[in-house]
Order: C-alpha cells, then sequence, then structure tokens
C-alpha cells in the first residue's frame, strides 16, 4: 500500500461524466491550505456502448419509467465504482486514504426556469448510497439542487473551482470549458469584481451527435470532416434565432434543448452533411465569443485557458482563434492540469468544500440568493 504524506495533505476524488456521454473521468486530488489544488492521478473508464444508447435515449425521452431508471442508474453506478476501484488499485490506495469522492452523477434533464409552468428542477442519475457499498469510499453526491433551492441555475458549478485553481492574477482570465455544452468563467485581475460564468450554448454536443449519425463513431477526432465542409450562412443565421443565445446571464442548458430534433429542425434538406458539421462548429465558435464579449465588452486583452474534450478539435479551436482576435489561448496544462480533467477535479475540490462546510457556489455565476454549502454526505 502506497504512504502518502500526512495532514494537512488531504486527498479526494471526483468523478464526472458529461453531456457527452462518453465515460467517467475520475481525478484524484491533493488539498493543502497552502497552494491551489494539485493533480495527483486521473482514470478515465470508457462508456460501454448499451449504457452510452440506454442514457442517450433517457436524456431525449418524454416518458420513462422507473425500472428503466433504475436500471440505467444502477449500470452508472456499477461504471463509476469500477472507475474509483481502478484508480486506487493503480495508486496502490486504500479508501480510507480517500477523504471522499464527489459524485457529479450524470444529468438526464436540467431545467433551471421549468419546464411549461413547473417547477425548476435538474436530474442526475446517480446512487451514492451504492457507490459507498461498492468502494468502501465516503460519496458525497446530489451538489446542483441545494443552488437550485437558493433561486440558482444550479450551473456551471465549475467556476468556483476555478477561482481556487487559477485564483486572480495580473491580466483578465477568462476559462472556456469546451465539453458538451461550453461554459465560460470569467475572473477579474481586480479582486473587487466577482467572477462570472455562464453556459455559452453546445460545444460538442450537436457535433458529434451529427457525426455519429453519419459515422460509426462518437465525435469529429480534430474536427477533420467539419474542415471538409463549408459554412452555410444562411443556416447559421437559423441556428442563432434560438433565443437562449439572447438569454441574459445567469443561464445554463443542455442536452434538453441542444439535440438532434433541434438541428433537424432548422435543415432544409439541400445541405451536405460535411457543410452542417461546419457550421455547427462555427456556432459554437460565434456563442462561445458573444458570451466572451459580453464579459469584456471592450475587447479587452485576456488569457483564455481551455480545457474539455473540444479543446483537442484543431478546427474549433482555429475558428475560435478567428473570432477572438484580442486572446491569448493557453492550456491549464501550465498549471498542472492537463485539459481533460477540470470538471473531475472540480467535483473533488466540491466533496472538499461540503466535507468543510465550505460553500461551493458562486451567487454571481449561478445567481442563488448567496453562498451555500453543496452535496450530500454518504459516509463509508
Amino acid at each position: 500500500m502506497k504512504t502518502l504524506p500526512t495532514a494537512p495533505t488531504l486527498y479526494y476524488m471526483g468523478l464526472m461524466s458529461g453531456t457527452s456521454l462518453d465515460g467517467i473521468d475520475a481525478a484524484l486530488i491533493a488539498i493543502t491550505p497552502t497552494a491551489p489544488p494539485r493533480l495527483v492521478a486521473t482514470h478515465a473508464e470508457p462508456m460501454p456502448e448499451a449504457l452510452h444508447s440506454a442514457l442517450l435515449t433517457l436524456c431525449n425521452a418524454e416518458q420513462v419509467s422507473f425500472a428503466q431508471l433504475a436500471l440505467a442508474e444502477n449500470a452508472f453506478c456499477h461504471l463509476q465504482a469500477q472507475a474509483i476501484n481502478t484508480l486506487l488499485a493503480q495508486q496502490c490506495l486504500s479508501p480510507s486514504q480517500i477523504s471522499a469522492v464527489g459524485s457529479h452523477g450524470q444529468t438526464i434533464e436540467h431545467a433551471p426556469d421549468g419546464h411549461s409552468g413547473g417547477p425548476a428542477y435538474t436530474l442526475q442519475l446517480d446512487n451514492p448510497s451504492l457507490l459507498a457499498e461498492l468502494t468502501g469510499c465516503t460519496v458525497v453526491a446530489d451538489f446542483r439542487r441545494r443552488d437550485l433551492a437558493a433561486g440558482g441555475q444550479a450551473a456551471p458549478l465549475a467556476p468556483a473551482f476555478h477561482q481556487a485553481l487559477f485564483g486572480r492574477q495580473t491580466v483578465e482570465q477568462l476559462i472556456l470549458n469546451l465539453g458538451g455544452i461550453a461554459n465560460v468563467t470569467w475572473l477579474p485581475r481586480h479582486t473587487d469584481q466577482p467572477a462570472l460564468g455562464f453556459d455559452t450554448g453546445p460545444a460538442n454536443v450537436l457535433l458529434d451527435a451529427w457525426f455519429a449519425k453519419h459515422y460509426p463513431s462518437r465525435f469529429d477526432q480534430n474536427g477533420t470532416w467539419a474542415k471538409s465542409g463549408q459554412v452555410d450562412s444562411a443556416l447559421l443565421v437559423r441556428f442563432l434565432t434560438e433565443p437562449f443565445f439572447r438569454q441574459p446571464p445567469p443561464r445554463s442548458t443542455g442536452r434538453e434543448l441542444f439535440h438532434l430534433t433541434w438541428l433537424k429542425q432548422h435543415l432544409t434538406g439541400t445541405e451536405s452533411p460535411e457543410d452542417v458539421q461546419a457550421t455547427l462548429a462555427e456556432l459554437t465558435a460565434i456563442s462561445v465569443a458573444e458570451g466572451i464579449k459580453h464579459l469584456l465588452p471592450d475587447n479587452q486583452p485576456a488569457t483564455l485557458i481551455t480545457c474539455g474534450g473540444g479543446a483537442h478539435n484543431a478546427y474549433l479551436m482555429a475558428r475560435l482563434a478567428h473570432h477572438l482576435p484580442n486572446a491569448t489561448f493557453t492550456s491549464p496544462s501550465a498549471y498542472g492540469w492537463p485539459e481533460d480533467w477540470i470538471e473531475a477535479g472540480a467535483f473533488a475540490w466540491l466533496a472538499h468544500q461540503r466535507l468543510h462546510h465550505l460553500p461551493g457556489n458562486l451567487p454571481s455565476v449561478t445567481g442563488a440568493s448567496g453562498l451555500r454549502v453543496l452535496g450530500g454526505i454518504y459516509s463509508r
């Protein structure tokens, strides 16, 4: 068994399965009182095709049975446990050496503004009780609903972690997460200004869905297919009529809005598939750029730290650079955090916040009525 440094260093694991439904990211982090959170080790557990299809069906379903939900949740929980146990084994650690696991769960639907006149809600498939049994770890879960109860959007939650990780520098900092949905965090260089952040719109969710419709793969490697097409200006204009893009922050979104049906209702049937892919990439780039201009209206120079799967899409990154000429693009690897592990790290950090009765949200981001301690504890 590996011996870890003693207190005040504490170790947490974070689990994240995002809108892309590509698997479970598990990040082991170290937290000390005097330094930013440090990434120790990672493991990615791929999503089996059957579970991927089941979760995708649930995300797009008008009606589901309790049995469907239970079956998918059970399979998802066992996949999470496999990710945890694999990472522990790889690092020769026991569950008792981990203070807690922060489990985000799998979002099935997110409706912070309600639906058809009903109450606000956000639904993540998760079973932290079973996860604690399968792993022997203390689990912290259900992070979003406390912020929602306080009048917030319950998303994005990562900006509070971004602030803890990157701090305030002498230049304007923007952290852009290109997951299934794109969200941006602004860390002003002036400490008297609060951090801000919001979802800008789709990143990979539509790109992946359209690609998978035409190829036996889940994503367009490096944006090669998108690059082979031409941006359809008329289609782009139709995409941008979506009211979400004009909604002022705080705002958040997900698959319940941006899905293949949404995409298809904007098509005339005359577009080539590769042109649609190129136009979807342009939609992501423009909606991100417009969101950043909302935060920095004078096109001030800023450092843009890019993370998430979309940061590996060379074509998408080129389009972002085109629309944001005053931004200096950089990788979080400069801070010891590779692009793919920021989100999982955030939920490890949120578990630490919960165990120490510290707030995990930023009201300036989510719109909640105040700081709140997020999540419930399921002891080992």
